[in-house]
């Protein structure tokens, strides 16, 4: 299910975008009170944006913007909003978003498509293993994802590895849709019960909300350790209740696919220009056939390389590299910039470290300082120095390390109303 837009020349997808392009400023300018404001405000005349070039004599949206104006953005009348989310408020407060029948109908195409670039098909059937109520989009996506491909869904929720194992075994799951970390959990309570791993039916895992990947998208040491265990295919994926659009790995693992049906995907330096070949910058985005609430060149926040070449799976789309890491959670620590991920993967490199959370504050100099928490039944000075020298070796620097509870780690990694485990927790003002 490889939509036709997807295999055609670079040229064909450009073209066939900045139609689109125009369709969605054309829409704006008739139906968003916050965009005719802006356009009126930076004198900005939609006939006169033809190409994706063009994008750059618009400046950007921002995350302040959406919590600043919020109803602002809604496109239609209320009696035409069918669903409410709320985005999960890692970088600030959470802002609302609305659907319309319409965009929950492109919510289920999308997921469709991106769950066939992983190999999904009618034939399998897919375990939910993430909330679909809280007011969370990608539950919900995935649900309607795999109605719209003809796949079976086990709506199975978060946690609670003895219910995932009882699903599993019942019902024989092809596909496991989950944070990568719970799978160690999953292990660990197989191990521990005797279930037999190579036996369970299941052939591949869709990663959500965590990194496998390197840069050079060779598995990190998370996925490391779940493979070296349980022998199952783990797919990477990229999205965001902004983008109303997912982007997955497919069967090559070298990055995840952009639909262009559906979003305009721009890289961007501190100036908003786009970064040459093959440099980091901010992902931008522009929705396409979004209906209650499009966004224009909107910056996520999330810091990535793109990838140009064709892909041989087939698409001719752009790929993302794995999030190096949130602007906003960008850390300037002795001289050092760290982005939290990097800190994550030399965490799991430990197996006796149960969980962990990572804070960021400003010491009385006003510059960065991480306190990171740790909860281990080894605790000892030899694991903190080891700890130590593994981030000196890979890092070049050392943070100030903890020992505390596995309760305490749990009250601070799941917030009253948190959705998905908080692994930092940044205090700077």
């Amino acid at each position: 299910m490889i939509p036709e837009i997807e295999k055609e020349s670079k040229d064909k997808i450009k073209a066939f975008q900045e139609e689109k392009l125009k369709e969605t400023l054309q829409y704006l300018n008739e139906k968003s009170t916050f965009y005719r404001r802006f356009f009126r405000e930076n004198n900005i005349q939609v006939s006169k944006i033809e190409s994706l070039e063009d994008l750059q004599k618009i400046p950007v949206t921002t995350k302040d913007h959406l919590q600043q104006f919020n109803n602002d953005f809604i496109c239609v009348p209320k009696s035409e909003i069918i669903d409410y989310v709320t985005t999960s408020g890692t970088l600030g407060d959470p802002v609302i978003f609305a659907l319309t029948d319409k965009d929950l109908e492109r919510l289920a195409y999308n997921e469709a498509i991106s769950f066939a670039c992983c190999g999904v098909g009618k034939e399998d059937t897919l375990q939910l293993m993430t909330t679909m109520d809280r007011r969370f989009m990608a539950g919900l996506a995935y649900f309607l994802g795999a109605r719209k491909l003809g796949s079976g869904i086990i709506r199975v929720g978060s946690g609670i590895p003895e219910l995932q194992w009882d699903s599993i075994l019942k019902f024989k799951p092809t596909y496991l849709i989950t944070v990568p970390s719970f799978l160690l959990k999953l292990i660990e309570y197989a191990q521990q019960h005797n279930i037999n791993l190579k036996n369970t039916g299941v052939k591949a895992a869709i990663c959500i909300g965590e990194t496998i990947r390197e840069q050079d998208f060779s598995l990190n040491i998370l996925a490391k350790k779940i493979k070296k265990d349980w022998d199952i295919e783990l797919f990477s994926t990229y999205a965001s209740t902004e983008m109303s659009t997912a982007f997955n790995e497919c069967e090559m693992h070298k990055g995840v696919h952009h639909h262009p049906g559906l979003i305009i995907a721009e890289i961007l330096d501190d100036n908003n220009l786009p970064v040459s070949d093959g440099e980091v910058g901010e992902l931008t985005i522009t929705t396409l056939g979004v209906e209650a609430m499009p966004l224009l060149r909107f910056k996520t926040g999330d810091m990535v390389q793109a990838y140009n070449e064709p892909c041989k799976c087939g698409r001719n789309t752009l790929r993302l590299g794995p999030v190096v890491g949130r602007k906003k959670q960008m850390i300037k620590y002795k001289g050092t910039t760290l982005y939290p991920p990097a800190m994550y993967n030399i965490l799991n490199d430990f197996s006796v470290i149960e969980s962990y959370v990572i804070e960021i504050f400003h010491n009385d100099l006003g510059t960065d300082e991480i306190l990171i928490k740790i909860a281990s039944e080894n605790i000892s000075e030899e694991l903190l120095l080891e700890i130590k020298d593994h981030f000196r070796a890979k890092l070049r620097v050392a943070p100030k390390i903890e020992f505390a509870t596995s309760e305490v780690i749990e009250e601070l990694l799941f917030p009253p109303l948190s959705r998905k485990p908080v692994n930092l927790i940044d205090r700077r003002k």
